[in-house]
């Protein structure tokens, strides 16, 4: 299979993502990563598997899944909120894998909380075939900026 880098290529990004501004550190490391706003007030998290995602059988790498997962569903809690958050548990179940180029997509929503705990419920998909689905228990600190 010929991989051509698709770190820095937002050609073919799907309608209403925007590139997330994250250009240092770990986030610099696993994206580019995008983001859209639902109709519904949610929102979908994003990414294209690239070549420095990738495992030895040119699958996403399940690490990638996962960071990935603690991002899409952690942001239900900052997601119209502002709130900072930390993960305190995150369970995913991978059911497909992702191939090199796909766009895989992903979302949370808060099913429980208590104090400043919230459960989250998440699922990663691309196109038709669920990748993985899982739960974070997530802290809410404090505002941003």
């Amino acid at each position: 299979m010929q991989q051509t880098d698709l770190h820095d290529d937002d050609r073919d990004i799907p309608p209403g993502f925007r590139r997330l501004a994250w250009n240092s550190g770990y986030g610099l490391a696993v994206g580019p990563l995008y983001e859209r706003d639902e109709a519904d007030g949610g929102f979908t998290r994003a990414f294209r598997v690239g070549p420095h995602h990738l495992n030895t059988l040119d699958l996403c790498h399940g690490g990638m899944l996962m960071s990935f997962a603690d991002v899409a569903f952690g942001h239900a809690i900052s997601h119209g909120t502002g709130r900072n958050w930390m993960t305190v548990r995150l369970l995913v179940d991978f059911i497909a894998g992702a191939p090199f180029g796909a766009w895989v997509e992903g979302t949370g929503t808060i099913v429980a909380q208590e104090d400043s705990f919230r459960t989250i419920q998440g699922r990663i998909w691309t196109g038709e075939t669920l990748v993985a689905t899982g739960t974070g228990i997530f802290k809410v600190l404090n505002r941003r900026g």
